[in-house]
């Protein structure tokens, strides 16, 4: 089938999906402090929300990019050299400021339906401007420019983040309590995450260069 990428290059995916995962954010703040507040299902539901996200902003990705690779292939590479800048940013906010993680265990407050879970998971996903600039430049990672087939690769590798990604974030949930006293009581484990976020998005700011350089 045209729209799946070569073996390798979805192994190169899947690598890379797994260390985006681990590394903590706003999204896996929401998913471990809401399951420590209100239960496992509130978290889940929190992320079946983040992951409907990814599903649009997928979308739009392979939308927007399909049509700016036919209407001019030099634009589409200024758009990736900006979002290897982007990734330069990126590794450098995790290296001077750390991680984004800091849930706290609540008691007592207002519980939320599971619909309004899901909501509020979407809109973490849908209301960051990062996360779309994140998607336009870690896709077209793994996807030629020049393949005419790129919009149907595009739209399956976003969709693939998702079951990709649930083994690793669905057992923080399910384990919210220990997981989240690990990172705040061992900084080192913080820290080392820090260092492998930032190791990633600049071996990607290269791949993009060097792809320019061609």
């Amino acid at each position: 089938m045209n729209f799946i990428p070569d073996w390798p290059i979805i192994m190169q995916f899947a690598l890379a999906t797994f260390v985006l995962s681990i590394t903590p954010g706003p999204d896996m703040t929401l998913f471990v402090g809401r399951a420590l507040s209100e239960g496992r299902a509130a978290g889940f539901s929190c992320l079946m929300g983040a992951c409907t996200g990814v599903v649009i902003h997928t979308t739009m990705v392979a939308i927007g990019l399909s049509a700016l690779i036919v209407a001019s292939p030099t634009a589409f590479l200024v758009l990736k050299v900006v979002g290897a800048g982007y990734l330069v940013w990126l590794a450098y906010q995790a290296i001077r400021h750390g991680s984004a993680f800091s849930p706290e265990k609540k008691g007592g407050g207002p519980s939320h339906s599971l619909f309004q879970n899901w909501l509020t998971g979407l809109g973490i996903n849908l209301l960051n401007p990062k996360i779309i600039l994140f998607f336009m430049t870690f896709l077209p990672q793994f996807v030629s420019a020049s393949d005419p087939h790129a919009p149907g690769k595009l739209f399956f590798l976003g969709l693939l983040f998702i079951p990709m990604s649930l083994p690793v974030v669905a057992p923080m949930i399910i384990a919210a309590d220990r997981f989240s006293r690990l990172l705040r009581k061992n900084p080192t484990v913080t820290r080392a995450t820090d260092w492998l976020f930032a190791g990633v998005f600049s071996a990607f700011a290269a791949k993009i260069l060097l792809a320019q350089a061609k």
